[in-house]
């Protein structure tokens, strides 16, 4: 198939099921990677559209495509996305019914789908791989594919499973997706996907509608209020705490400009309502924990603002690139004073506990489940951390993460939190049932439209809906809650409500406290990296000479940029009657000049062609920077200790 023909074929298919005409920048070159049987990895800032790189060359495919995401939201998203286009779709993730599991296998095998959307933890199941060689798959796509590597920002070990199903399918090319990778994390990616060669293709991360801006105060609501204020539009304010994102929402309803929260202790009723109202522009502001965001397609947000530094400049970008997809002027603030400093040092304690916590953390849990040493191999709780926390009087967060990194080690496995559907069960037999249900006619009502609705009640529990009985009863789901619950505590069923569980899973049988390893490259080495990572992000926060894009920019590896001319520090070099490029070049000469000998301010005044207030200010600043120091007689020199670069 030519290069001609294939265009037609992937044009034809983006038009008759999006309604475009085009692709946008990098899609058609990962299309026609992807299609020609190459392993590609595709480097696509957020709101690139990710999503057609792989289902477009699908369509063009004989067979089906496994989609790998961590996301059970977006995962559930883009499925119903793709069936109201008449596209079959399915998806299997932890927390599904064996049945429900099997049935979506099926018609995988059987029913022409198209895709398959899978999260990674399935991915190693005997279920699965049995079922995998039955299946016809033209192609795997990773998206949130930085998760694979341990050099990233969020590194998930389901994902080194990938690469074991690539076994079963050698021949099946792979296409790994993501926003934001540093060309480490990026070199990592394709090595540990078993990519047969590197190919990485990739679209610039430059903004050019994007305004970034670094607003230091110590009065970061009066700041937020201000912003808004001058920012009309759309706008998602972010914050690191679950309580922060309702008060900060009702500071600024009390102000009148229309606002809500969100963060992932929601159900999923309010979630939704919550999305829809500030995607059709009801709520105007959303404030919300990281939680808010992925697979939330919204063009027109003029401003994503950050009440709180992130864990790293990756975290930001992919954060901030939700403002200004239509390609119009948006803004990315990020709100600083000195106190996040401190807190930022505190969060390396939380995120990172000290070894020995993480060990009396892993001998807590076996007590609390009242697990035997030696015993518990593949054994699955039921897990609530704020109670376990409780008991056994630990704080959350570095609880939490003493967890995560207990699962990084092999350990354990401790799952998001999933939908578990409600559970019933009649505990009287069919003839007390009988003489209960002539008694009372509500609950004989009841009763019909679940033994209709369901069959083997009486022999398990099985799982009901209750806003499908409340619609054939007429009524609330509210009111069949209340119903049911009584029925329960009349012994004549067990119902066990419809409520959102993270699981507890023991990897490898429960170890001897003493005798618990953490390798380097899960504790030591990670938590280097993190405190480089936070590092990163302090030195964005408090740069003052440096164009915010070319920080952002360098960081990912892409170097000679210039100057945006609209952040924050391009626009006070221009109120100085001096260009960000202008500056680095004065800086650079200074550097060259102290490389020859050290010098007082008259000399180099005297050598430098340019004004004395401007040669002192940046004097000043590479001495803030420590790039210079005065020695002993007084007289400027290089520092030998700094990397003598300043950028440009």
């Amino acid at each position: 198939m030519d290069n001609s023909a294939s265009k037609t074929i992937y044009h034809n298919i983006l038009k008759q099921y999006w309604g475009y005409d085009d692709f946008r920048p990098l899609q058609l070159d990962i299309i026609k990677s992807i299609g020609s049987g190459k392993d590609t990895l595709g480097l696509m800032p957020t709101g690139g559209g990710k999503s057609i790189t792989f289902q477009v060359p699908t369509l063009a495919m004989n067979g089906i495509c496994i989609v790998i995401t961590p996301l059970i939201a977006l995962m559930k998203d883009q499925v119903e996305n793709l069936r109201q286009k008449g596209i079959k779709a399915t998806a299997i993730y932890s927390g599904m019914q064996q049945s429900d599991i099997l049935t979506a296998l099926d018609n995988c095998e059987l029913g022409d789908y198209k895709f398959l959307y899978v999260s990674p933890e399935r991915l190693g199941t005997d279920l699965f791989l049995k079922r995998l060689k039955f299946l016809k798959i033209c192609m795997i796509a990773v998206d949130e594919s930085h998760c694979i590597s341990q050099w990233g920002y969020d590194f998930r070990p389901a994902y080194l499973k990938i690469a074991e199903i690539r076994k079963f399918i050698p021949q099946v090319p792979i296409l790994a997706l993501t926003a934001t990778a540093t060309p480490e994390v990026a070199d990592d990616i394709q090595k540990r996907l078993l990519f047969k060669e590197n190919n990485l293709l990739q679209k610039s991360f430059e903004r050019k509608n994007l305004v970034y801006v670094v607003r230091e105060t110590e009065d970061k609501l009066s700041q937020l209020l201000n912003i808004l204020k001058k920012v009309s539009g759309t706008s998602v304010v972010y914050v690191r705490s679950r309580k922060k994102t309702k008060e900060i929402s009702d500071f600024l309803t009390d102000n009148h400009i229309p606002s809500d929260y969100f963060h992932a202790g929601l159900d999923n009723t309010e979630k939704d309502k919550k999305q829809a109202a500030w995607k059709n522009g009801t709520c105007r502001v959303i404030v919300a924990t990281n939680a808010f965001g992925m697979g939330i397609d919204k063009a027109d947000v003029r401003s994503v603002i950050h009440m709180d530094l992130p864990d790293s400049l990756e975290a930001y970008f992919q954060e901030a690139g939700r403002a200004g997809r239509d390609e119009k002027r948006a803004y990315a603030v990020l709100l600083y004073n000195n106190t996040d400093k401190t807190k930022l040092q505190k969060r390396i304690a939380d995120t990172f506990p000290e070894p020995e916590r993480i060990k009396n953390v892993y001998q807590a849990l076996g007590n609390f489940f009242q697990l035997g040493v030696q015993s518990g191999l593949d054994l699955v709780f039921p897990f609530n951390l704020q109670y376990f926390c409780l008991t056994f009087h630990f704080p959350i967060t570095p609880t939490y993460n003493a967890l995560k990194i207990l699962e990084l080690a092999g350990y354990i496995e401790l799952t998001e939190e999933l939908d578990n559907p409600s559970k019933l069960m009649f505990t009287v037999d069919k003839n007390e049932l009988y003489n209960l249900r002539s008694k009372d006619p509500d609950i004989d009502q009841l009763i019909e439209v679940i033994l209709r609705s369901y069959t083997g009640v009486f022999a398990d529990m099985i799982h009901i809906n209750e806003e499908i009985i409340a619609q054939r009863l007429n009524t609330t789901r509210e009111h069949v809650y209340d119903q049911l619950t009584t029925l329960s505590k009349l012994h004549i069923i067990n119902y066990i409500p419809f409520k959102k569980t993270p699981f507890l899973i023991y990897k490898i049988e429960r170890e001897f406290t003493e005798k618990i390893v953490l390798p380097d490259t899960i504790y030591k080495t990670r938590k280097e990296r993190y405190i480089g990572r936070i590092n990163k992000v302090l030195e964005y926060a408090t740069a003052t000479n440096i164009c915010r894009s070319q920080i952002l920019l360098n960081y990912f590896g892409q170097k000679n940029n210039k100057p945006c001319g609209q952040c924050d520090i391009c626009l006070a070099h221009k109120a100085n009657k001096i260009t960000t490029q202008a500056f680095n070049q004065l800086t650079n000469t200074i550097c060259c000049t102290l490389q020859k000998n050290p010098q007082s301010i008259k000399q180099l005044v005297s050598q430098i062609n340019g004004k004395e207030d401007k040669i002192t200010q940046a004097v000043r600043i590479l001495l803030d920077e420590g790039k210079i120091k005065q020695n002993e007689q007084m007289l400027l020199e290089l520092n030998s200790k700094k990397n003598q670069g300043t950028g440009s």
